[in-house]
């Protein structure tokens, strides 16, 4: 089990601290707004109304002893930055922070931040892929070149074994898991047969997945 710390409890940043609590971690929730905190009572292990841009207030919360800390304040830039400068100073080994432009990411990363994320352009890369593919029920930009994809299997590929179709040499695509209702097939065998309405989870370069997309939307 890890220690996380959630700063900011947004939208955002309630949604990552709930996921991560309801994954078996330990998960503490800061935020400024009192109805913020309040709402956040059971779904998360303590949450403190706080002012994280406080570096005695930071101290005083222990942070330093976190194993992750997910910087989710919203459109306050200058009070990302300076947490994540907290952070960094206070030796928290990852710290992930959200970022609301391209050059508030710059800031960050600059700054020391570990990854950066941007919440609303992930989204639209994820809604974008799913409108243009009718075949895609999800998509992962892992980097500007890689992605992770859900594809629903159909008539083309129904009945064929992975080795059959040859993914990775015909379209240097390769098959993580294969889902099948509730059930999760991690890492299938080559032999494993692909039926009609199965979901496929791929990682590729986004050309070759594009590739195999079209292939299956033909």
């Amino acid at each position: 089990m890890k220690e996380f710390v959630v700063i900011g409890l947004g939208r955002f940043g309630a949604s990552v601290a709930r996921t991560l609590y309801g994954l078996g971690n330990s998960v503490l929730g800061v935020d400024t707004d009192e109805a913020k905190v309040q709402a956040m009572v059971h779904d998360v292990t303590h949450v403190v109304q706080a002012d994280a841009t406080d570096e005695t207030v930071l101290q005083s919360l222990g942070l330093a002893n976190f194993d992750v800390a997910v910087v989710a304040i919203g459109n306050d830039m200058e009070a990302s930055i300076l947490v994540t400068l907290l952070l960094k100073e206070l030796q928290v080994p990852y710290v992930v922070a959200k970022a609301a432009s391209e050059s508030h990411g710059k800031v960050l990363q600059r700054i020391g931040a570990d990854r950066v994320v941007f919440p609303e352009r992930d989204m639209g890369v994820r809604v974008a892929n799913n409108l243009v593919a009718s075949s895609i029920l999800d998509h992962i930009e892992l980097t500007a070149d890689i992605s992770v994809v859900e594809l629903t299997a159909n008539h083309r590929i129904d009945g064929k074994s992975l080795r059959e179709l040859d993914l990775r040499a015909k379209y240097g695509v390769t098959v993580l898991a294969i889902k099948r209702g509730r059930k999760i097939e991690v890492s299938p065998s080559a032999e494993e047969k692909i039926s009609h309405k199965d979901v496929l989870v791929a990682i590729g370069h986004n050309d070759n997945l594009r590739k195999f997309e079209a292939m299956l939307e033909k």
